[in-house]
């Protein structure tokens, strides 16, 4: 597709509901919380907030600049100003790829959910447990769901950036805030709910460790769906008046207020019931129904009404994760949409089936001591986003020229970017080195060490071959 041929938002509202949708996605509701809970509530908040303001904003305002300033995707957007750092971009395709061989799955399981709120599974509360279990290890109904899923955002992103992605964001972004408003609500009704909202607002800086601030910082950089080539991609379809700090700005509030409304939507409710607030990654489709189940005839209700909003979360970040590849096909290989996007989701498919049948039937088939789920997961989070992330603030900071960036983030000296000195300052010398340590603790940790050498030795590869990309 020809530059001048390319799509664009129509509007800024439709921009902001999309991008708060990518970075809006199964991190704000269950990985969030959990952390939270973890973490020691309040005072983990806090941190988590400090690190979205500083570091976060500041990289999602570098993605958006990077991508208009190129009118291309990721790949695209790194080639154009130099070659050598073409693997750059192609790294965050797969990284967009790889979570879509597992990140349907889950989005499946919310859509099961919703239906399952209403025909018994809050029933026996002390079973629930083992109905996941169960639901996950099935080999046929989870793939049923998988596929309901991955066809909605076919359908989506087939229609194209403005007919597609941006007219589902408008509709899904409001009703996800509205539905997350009304289970807070509802759990913020129950007695006893206000230790709850002590633990989540109330800091104890007694709880607070070193790995406090590596987790909100590695949360805070996740959550946006950074490092990753979603914002590149959705930053390359902005019209040259828009205001990139200030849309930076909003979308990183309404991925935040998500992030504290879900945590506001569980933690009274797990307090008032007597529940562990540290439950860890079962929180969502474990703990969280046993809540329900305890609310009597209203339960699979506010079942049904929290899994939906899971879904739309889920649904709104597997979208731009869709769009980055199929933007890359369109820029770099010339297919046309439609085409594109056929084709990736029938491999995306294929991931899928090994994903979801790796936590049943295929768990005793691994790779590197891990299933299938477990690979593309830790690939992703632990490995590919963090560098990708670090190697984004580098490209920012030291390979584009300040000018460039101040004209794209003034438009051309149209509007007040006061804090431009402050943040290039930040891009270039603070933040690679925080995302370069939660990289390096994160990858160290992985206790699959052929995974992480695998990966590494993934990125040297790219850096090699990426041209011919």
């Amino acid at each position: 597709m020809e530059q001048g041929k390319r799509e664009n938002w129509g509007s800024r509202f439709g921009f902001i509901m999309a991008a708060a949708g990518s970075a809006v996605g199964l991190g704000n509701i269950w990985r969030f919380p959990y952390l939270t809970g973890q973490n020691g509530g309040g005072a983990f908040i806090v941190i988590y907030l400090g690190c979205i303001l500083f570091i976060g904003l500041s990289i999602m305002l570098a993605e958006f600049a990077v991508g208009r300033r190129s009118g291309l995707a990721a790949v695209g957007a790194y080639k154009s100003f130099s070659d050598r750092w073409t693997f750059a971009g192609v790294m965050g395709v797969l990284s967009a790829f790889f979570i879509m061989g597992f990140y349907p799955v889950v989005g499946g399981w919310s859509m099961a959910y919703i239906v399952k709120s209403f025909t018994g599974l809050l029933s026996v509360p002390e079973a629930i447990g083992d109905v996941f279990g169960g639901f996950i290890g099935n080999p046929v109904q989870p793939l049923i769901w998988m596929a309901i899923y991955l066809v909605i955002n076919v359908l989506i992103v087939a229609r194209g950036v403005s007919g597609g992605i941006e007219a589902a964001g408008k509709i899904l972004m409001p009703s996800l805030f509205v539905l997350l408003i009304l289970v807070a609500i509802k759990g913020l009704t129950i007695p006893g709910s206000s230790a709850g909202l002590a633990f989540l607002f109330k800091p104890d800086w007694s709880l607070v460790t070193g790995q406090t601030f590596l987790a909100a910082l590695g949360q805070a950089f996740f959550s946006l769906s950074l490092g990753m080539g979603c914002m590149i991609t959705y930053g390359s379809y902005l019209n040259k008046q828009e205001k990139l700090p200030s849309n930076a700005l909003i979308v990183v509030s309404m991925d935040t207020t998500v992030a504290l409304l879900a945590g506001v939507a569980m933690f009274p409710a797990l307090f008032a019931f007597g529940m562990e607030p540290a439950a860890g990654p079962g929180l969502v489709f474990v703990v969280i129904p046993q809540i329900f189940a305890q609310m009597g005839g209203i339960g699979p209700l506010f079942s049904a009404v929290f899994f939906v909003a899971l879904f739309i979360a889920a649904l709104t970040s597997s979208v731009s994760l869709l769009e980055v590849v199929v933007a890359y096909l369109m820029d770099q290989k010339k297919m046309q949409r439609k085409p594109a996007v056929y084709g990736t989701a029938v491999v995306m498919a294929v991931l899928c089936v090994l994903a979801s049948l790796s936590l049943g039937v295929m768990s005793g088939v691994t790779v590197f001591g891990v299933g299938a789920f477990d690979f593309f997961d830790i690939l992703t989070d632990k490995i590919f986003l963090a560098i990708g992330g670090m190697l984004l603030a580098i490209f920012t900071g030291w390979f584009m020229k300040k000018e460039d960036l101040k004209d794209e983030l003034t438009n051309g000296g149209v509007v007040q970017f006061g804090l431009f000195e402050v943040w290039y300052a930040l891009i270039k010398y603070i933040i690679p080195i925080l995302i370069g340590i939660v990289a390096f603790v994160g990858i160290t940790s992985i206790a699959q060490k052929g995974l992480m050498i695998f990966g590494l030795l993934l990125i040297v590869v790219l850096a090699i071959f990426s041209k011919k990309l």
